[in-house]
């Protein structure tokens, strides 16, 4: 048996009323949830169909981040209680086939097959487009790892998206429009798990676009680890840049409304900022890290910006959609930082003002600059630190949440809510709305009045709802 394989073949799909089901664990951001389903959508092809149960899967697809601390760790935890489950199922005569893809997959590779035996095979971010070779090599009982891809590849193999699947997910939908990372942040890992920078091209883009808005989407938020770096030749042969792209966008049908996610600050260009103006369907929110307040600390992480020049941009979209409500991320506790250091970031937390925003103490990734550096920050300094940070940033997020009672704002209904007789919706700003079923049925756009909110929610007032034509 060979521990690595060049994958020449495939099975054939099941007979009718066999299917094989496959049940997918995402792990980390909207780009692995979009790289699920698109996971799912090349297994459909195979034959296979999407379970929620992983008792009655016959593959098991850990879709993982190494993003956070000790996230490998946490894999190999889960594999082992897997190895339980898959043990009871083949002692029953079942199968069951156990893959780890994503971020993990990528950084450690053979080192999986070797640790965790149960583990059927290992597939990085960027060949999940081979699955169903992979999972029929594994049927055969080898053990595969497939991390390797060629650049040129990495968006031209994407499996199309199956119309019916679409429809099951709903009226949102996620659009990878670009990968990998050339920033080399010190405290990231993604540059060497995602690798390059790599735009997808505009045709793709706007054919997958137009489908899904012939799914019934009426809402994507395109993706990319630095979104607002793409770049391609568009239809008039010129270069575009992400606000060229979103005006094309904009012209499909069926798509009203548009987002994207995550930007990096030196990426955000003049026309970029002109679409938030100008683009009625381009929601107004953004998420903008710009992860610590501190020069010193911000050139220790290789940002190649200044706070001033962060909240000089923050002004400058602020002028284009006044109403825009921002999102930021935030490091405590990188080497080297201190009391003064993690002071300024307070004052930009202060000067900026979020909506939203998720925040962290600094744990060192193995590989990467910040691990071996010099004055490592105690743990439990960033504890204190940290707390202190997310009182500012929850009291923010209140006030923005508190600004809304009274307003009447537009809202997609996305889903049933929690108890009967609710639908859940999302306002422009990204909030889930609850709502009383009878402001109109799932995919309408409805304009509600917000009475109360809540930590994370807005609860409308639904006797002064308009009904959608």
């Amino acid at each position: 048996m060979s521990d690595i394989l060049e994958l020449t073949g495939r099975e054939e799909a099941p007979a009718a009323g066999n299917t094989r089901k496959v049940f997918v664990k995402t792990y980390g951001c909207q780009m692995n949830v979009y790289d699920s389903q698109r996971m799912a959508d090349a297994l459909g092809a195979d034959g296979y169909v999407e379970t929620a149960s992983p008792e009655d899967a016959d593959m098991i697809l850990l879709n993982t981040c190494h993003i956070r601390e000790k996230a490998a760790e946490k894999v190999y935890s889960e594999l082992g209680r897997l190895r339980k489950l898959r043990d009871r199922r083949r002692s029953d005569g079942g199968e069951m086939l156990i893959g780890v893809a994503g971020c993990v997959a990528q950084a450690e590779g053979e080192e999986i097959i070797r640790r965790a035996p149960v583990v059927d095979f290992v597939i990085g971010p960027q060949t999940y487009h081979r699955l169903p070779q992979i999972a029929a090599e594994a049927r055969q009982g080898n053990k595969v790892v497939e991390t390797d891809y060629a650049m040129e590849d990495k968006f031209e193999k994407l499996p199309a998206h199956d119309e019916q699947r679409v429809r099951a997910r709903g009226v949102t939908a996620f659009l990878t429009v670009q990968e990998g990372c050339d920033k080399f942040c010190t405290f990231c890992v993604v540059p060497y798990t995602r690798g390059a920078e790599v735009s997808r091209p505009v045709h793709q883009i706007l054919s997958e676009a137009r489908r899904l808005a012939g799914a019934g989407v009426r809402e994507v938020t395109l993706l990319g680890q630095n979104v607002n770096a793409w770049h391609g030749e568009g239809a008039d042969g010129r270069e575009w840049g992400l606000g060229e792209l979103l005006h094309e966008l904009a012209k499909i049908d069926g798509i009203d409304r548009l987002r994207y996610t995550t930007s990096h600050p030196r990426d955000m260009d003049d026309a970029l900022i002109a679409a938030h103006r100008d683009l009625d369907c381009l929601m107004p929110y953004l998420h903008l890290p710009v992860q610590a307040g501190s020069d010193r600390i911000l050139k220790a992480m290789n940002r190649k910006h200044t706070a001033d020049e962060y909240r000089r941009l923050v002004d400058r979209i602020r002028d284009a959609r006044p109403d825009i409500a921002l999102s930021g991320d935030f490091i405590v506790g990188f080497p080297g930082e201190t009391d003064a250091d993690f002071e300024d970031t307070m004052r930009l937390i202060a000067d900026v003002g979020y909506a939203q925003a998720f925040s962290f103490k600094y744990s060192p990734r193995p590989g990467t600059p910040g691990a071996d550096m010099d004055d490592q920050v105690p743990e439990d300094v960033k504890t204190g630190r940290l707390h202190r940070l997310q009182a500012l940033l929850d009291e923010q997020q209140a006030g923005f949440m508190k600004g809304l009672e009274g307003r009447t704002i537009s809202v997609l209904l996305e889903k049933p809510g929690r108890d009967p007789g609710q639908l859940v919706g999302r306002s422009p700003w990204l909030q889930p709305v609850v709502c009383d079923e009878n402001v109109g049925k799932i995919g309408d756009i409805v304009q509600v009045r917000i009475t109360r909110a809540s930590a994370n929610s807005l609860i409308a007032d639904n006797s002064e709802v308009e009904i959608p034509a």
